[in-house]
């Protein structure tokens, strides 16, 4: 099996709505993403590639205008913008492009990792 990844990076804000109110993450704050993209492929294509990074563009596109300097609970229209939900969403939406996509990892900081992969 090939893999290949890219990672995309945006800054937006979030509130969990569901937690108590004295959790932090129930107040407004803000991180900066990095969102990890994982294609993988059991063969390679004619030029030697699970898939072109170039034809990734259109997600590098959609997470600059829908995402970043945005504040997430309005853009997704829910109270509940975890990094796990965001794993999710990103692999939904790559894997409707590019079948090849495997795995969606989103951080919220250096130290943490949520990912979706069926």
């Amino acid at each position: 099996m090939f893999r290949i990844t890219k990672e995309f990076h945006f800054s937006a804000s979030h509130r969990l709505t569901r937690l108590p109110a004295e959790h932090q993450c129930a107040r407004l704050h803000g991180h900066n993403y990095v969102v990890e993209v994982e294609l993988s492929a059991i063969t390679l294509n004619g030029d030697g590639f699970v898939r072109d990074y170039h034809e990734l563009g259109p997600l590098k596109h959609y997470i600059d205008e829908s995402f970043d300097h945005r504040h997430l609970n309005d853009t997704l229209g829910h109270g509940q913008v975890t990094a796990e939900y965001l794993a999710k969403h990103f692999y939904d939406w790559c894997k409707e492009r590019l079948p090849e996509t495997s795995a969606v990892r989103v951080s919220e900081t250096p130290k943490t990792w949520a990912e979706y992969r069926p």
